[in-house]
C-alpha cells in the first residue's frame, strides 16, 4: 500500500477544490482539556506545511463560552509569518467586540456564525434568527470596510435536534439574508449530520434559484450518520468547490449534543485524490500531523484514512 488511491477522474467535477480546514478552531473548541497555545500554533503550522492554504485559526468569543479558545490574543500573533506566506487564517467573531479584538491583531478573514433555525439560534446565540442577523450587520459592514473577507456560517441547514428536518425554503431565506449583509461566502452546515445527497442537491438548486451563485457556497458536513463524503460528492457534482473539513476528524459542536464527527480532512483528500481533483495537500504529511495531534490529545484519530495509513502491524 503506497498511501495513495488510484486516480480515476469523473466527469463534471471541479478541477480543484479549496479545503477550508477547521480543525484548529471547530475541531479543538470543545476539547475538555486545555490545549497549550504552543501546541495549537504548531498544529496550524503543520497543517499549512501539509499544503492547506486556508486554516481557520481561532475564535474571538468570550472565554466563558468557549474556554478552549481563550488564548486567541496569544495565538494569532504567533502565526503572522504564515499569513505573509500566503496562508489564509480566518477567525470566527460573534459580535462587534470580537471583531474589534480580531482587527486589532490584523485579521483579514472574518467569519460570523448564524443559524437556520430559531431553537438553535436561541440556544447558541441567545437571540432569534432576525436578532442575530441584526447583530451581524455592523460586524460584516465594518469588516468589509476594513478590507476583510467575510464568511457566513449557517448552521442547522439540514436538520435540527429540536425542530427536526429543516425546510429548504427556510434555509434559503436565512442564507440570502446573510449574503445580503455583505458576506463574500456562505458555508452550509449539516450540524447534526442528518443530511443526505438528495437533500443536498435540493438545497443547492433552491439557492441557485434564489440568485445565490454556486461559487459563493461552501459545504460543512458532519459524519454522524456516515453521510459526509456522499453529501460532499453530491455538492461537487453540483459545482461546489469549497469544502470544510477537520484534520483527523476532530470536533463537533458544543451546542448540539448529538453532533459528533466533522468530516475528516484525510478522508476528504483520499476521495478527492482518487477523483483526480487537485487540492495541493500532501496526504502523508497531513496524516502525520493528525497522528501527532492525536498523541497530544491522548486518543486515536477517528479518521478512517488516518487509521489505515498509520496502522502498523
Amino acid at each position: 500500500m503506497n498511501g495513495l488511491p488510484m486516480a480515476v477522474p469523473a466527469p463534471g467535477l471541479p478541477a480543484r477544490v479549496r479545503i477550508h480546514e477547521v480543525g484548529a478552531r471547530d475541531g479543538l473548541q470543545n476539547e475538555k482539556t486545555a490545549v497549550p497555545t504552543e501546541v495549537k500554533a504548531e498544529f496550524i503550522r503543520r497543517l499549512a506545511a501539509a499544503g492547506l492554504r486556508t486554516v481557520e485559526a481561532t475564535s474571538f468569543v468570550h472565554p466563558k463560552w468557549v474556554p478552549q479558545l481563550a488564548d486567541a490574543e496569544q495565538l494569532y500573533p504567533q502565526l503572522a509569518d504564515l499569513a505573509g506566506a500566503g496562508v489564509h487564517l480566518p477567525v470566527l467573531v460573534p459580535n462587534e467586540r470580537g471583531l474589534d479584538r480580531a482587527l486589532a491583531l490584523g485579521a483579514d478573514r472574518i467569519a460570523v456564525f448564524g443559524s437556520a433555525t430559531e431553537t438553535f439560534a436561541a440556544r447558541n446565540l441567545n437571540r432569534t434568527v432576525a436578532e442575530s442577523l441584526a447583530m451581524f450587520e455592523p460586524v460584516v459592514a465594518r469588516a468589509k470596510e476594513g478590507g476583510a473577507h467575510v464568511r457566513g456560517y449557517l448552521s442547522m441547514c439540514f436538520g435540527d435536534p429540536w425542530e427536526g428536518p429543516v425546510p429548504v425554503a427556510q434555509v434559503v431565506g436565512t442564507a440570502k439574508a446573510l449574503l445580503d449583509l455583505g458576506c463574500d461566502e456562505l458555508s452550509l452546515g449539516d450540524t447534526i449530520g442528518t443530511g443526505t445527497p438528495g437533500h443536498v442537491r435540493s438545497l443547492l438548486t433552491a439557492l441557485n434559484g434564489a440568485g445565490v451563485a454556486t461559487d459563493r457556497i461552501g459545504v460543512h458536513f458532519h459524519d454522524t450518520y456516515g453521510q459526509a463524503l456522499a453529501n460532499t460528492l453530491a455538492a461537487l457534482e453540483h459545482g461546489v468547490a469549497t469544502v470544510d473539513a477537520s484534520a483527523g476528524g476532530l470536533g463537533g459542536c458544543p451546542y448540539a449534543k448529538s453532533a459528533t464527527g466533522n468530516l475528516a480532512t484525510e478522508d476528504l483528500v483520499w476521495m478527492l485524490d482518487g477523483l483526480g481533483i487537485e487540492t495541493g495537500v500532501d496526504l502523508a504529511a497531513l496524516t502525520a500531523t493528525s497522528v501527532w495531534m492525536a498523541e497530544r490529545l491522548g486518543r486515536p484519530s477517528p479518521s478512517r484514512t488516518v487509521r489505515a495509513l498509520s496502522h502498523k502491524e
